[in-house]
């Protein structure tokens, strides 16, 4: 199955030493151990480029005030996303704050443990833990946001574990800035509950939507449906030989993956990263088809679709997706009806526009009028719903787990939380809607990070 994107970054690494105290030749033995375990680290996570400071100096290291303007437009030529700061000694506060301010971006800052004190009353040789106290407060003073790993060894476990927490964080900030949502027709009459300011969105975060018309997208369908015969071949084939599709006309299956087609296609012509579409009118209008299965489809493959237009909603995916780097696809759900006899669980439905690949039991994926029917895999659940009233953004976001429960039709997932009245109150009291958005896995700690450069946002995790 092709991808519609890749999740890749460029972390640039510049290791720093003071200038002058504590000796700089100890500094550079501890930058060797630090690049080699770094490199291991990054090296073992997919779609991660690193870019050091080999060609700065000798030791490739900085700690020159007049190196700060050399690494940020080296760094800005290799298209670096983050920028990680580990401290060979002391290291030097000043240019550590001045380039986390030059840069921008999400900036990651952490050192190896010391050595114990050498006997004798020797001078200590690196002063690293203490270094990194005066580095935290120049970024404060320069108003930079970062990330902090807490001092420890090179090989404990939380060197990697955090900073494979910071590498998906870096993934949604390089998603979500400058991030466009393509919308697909106008949201249903009725549903006031997702309204958005297209300015404030533009204003406050750099988020911009792309309108596009019923005739644009129809056209575009048109184009593809005569002149694309193999790739909807293609689509077609993946489709029927992973889904029971007898019920379904083969010419509606044609339908379904030129418009697949067609979303993709303008998705690459106007950048877009996520859609909000109109799901009830115009493709059964025009096509006499539902758009259900296709949604799910494409945010298979990368590009998160949200029904009935919640353009809000598909931003929460475009983060959960970016968040998890293609390990599982997102889903927009209704937040629908308490479980019977679990007071702590919650059906989360829609009528059929889940990624098949989420199926409980891949033998028993159907379709029927165009629309999904099958229950979700449990395990851990995270679910978020980026939202607004009055100017006023949060991030709702909490830790659930699949459960049982009873089955329905369409896709759906039962899922039990800590304390479902808090949530309830929390979704109904707002400024939230009836859609979350959903992805497996335990994502809570990253999308807390992610508030942090975000910026403009309240956090409102359970």
């Amino acid at each position: 199955m092709e991808k519609f994107r890749d999740y890749k970054v460029t972390i640039g690494i510049a290791p720093v030493r003071r200038d002058k105290f504590p000796d700089p030749k100890e500094a550079f033995k501890n930058k060797v151990k630090i690049m080699a375990k770094l490199k291991e680290i990054f090296g073992s996570i997919h779609d991660v480029k690193i870019v050091d400071l080999e060609w700065l100096n000798k030791e490739g290291m900085f700690f020159e005030t007049e190196d700060v303007a050399k690494i940020e437009a080296y760094f800005r030529k290799e298209g670096v996303d983050a920028v990680f700061i580990p401290h060979c000694n002391f290291g030097q506060e000043e240019v550590v704050g001045k380039l986390g301010k030059a840069m921008g971006k999400p900036f990651l800052l952490w050192g190896p443990r010391d050595d114990a004190p050498p006997p004798n009353y020797a001078w200590r040789t690196t002063d690293v833990q203490c270094g990194l106290f005066a580095s935290g407060k120049a970024l404060l003073r320069y108003h930079v946001p970062f990330t902090y790993i807490e001092n420890c060894w090179l090989d404990s476990p939380l060197l990697k574990e955090e900073i494979e927490k910071f590498v998906r964080v870096v993934t949604i900030m390089k998603d979500f800035n400058g991030m466009r949502v393509g919308q697909i027709a106008l949201r249903p009459r009725q549903f006031h509950s997702v309204i958005v300011n297209e300015d404030e969105l533009l204003e406050k975060f750099n988020v911009e939507v792309v309108p596009i018309n019923a005739a644009e997208i129809m056209s575009v369908y048109n184009k593809i449906y005569g002149s694309k015969k193999d790739a909807i071949k293609h689509i077609v084939s993946e489709t029927t030989e992973s889904i029971n599709c007898s019920t379904i006309k083969p010419e509606d299956l044609d339908k379904m993956a030129a418009l697949e087609l067609a979303v993709m296609e303008l998705a690459k012509t106007y950048g877009i990263k996520a859609f909000a579409s109109e799901c009830w009118s115009e493709f059964r209008t025009n096509l006499g088809m539902s758009p259900c299965f296709i949604f799910g489809d494409l945010s298979e493959k990368g590009l998160p679709m949200a029904c009935e237009t919640d353009v809000h909603g598909a931003i929460t995916s475009a983060i959960l997706s970016a968040a998890a780097r293609g390990e599982s696809p997102n889903f927009l759900a209704d937040v629908t009806v308490r479980h019977p006899t679990n007071d702590n669980a919650e059906l989360l439905w829609h009528c059929g526009p889940f990624p098949k690949s989420l199926a409980k039991d891949p033998k028993k994926r159907v379709m029927i009028e165009c629309h999904g029917q099958w229950e979700l895999k449990g395990g851990d659940v995270t679910i978020a719903r980026f939202d607004a009233i009055g100017g006023k953004y949060s991030l709702f976001a909490g830790q659930a787990v699949g459960t049982d429960g009873p089955s329905t039709e369409g896709n759906y997932i039962w899922i039990e939380t800590d304390d479902w009245p808090k949530w309830e109150r929390k979704l109904v009291c707002g400024p939230y809607v009836h859609h979350v958005a959903g992805i497996h896995g335990k994502f809570i700690p990253v999308l807390d990070e992610a508030c942090k450069y975000i910026g403009n946002i309240e956090r409102d995790f359970v």
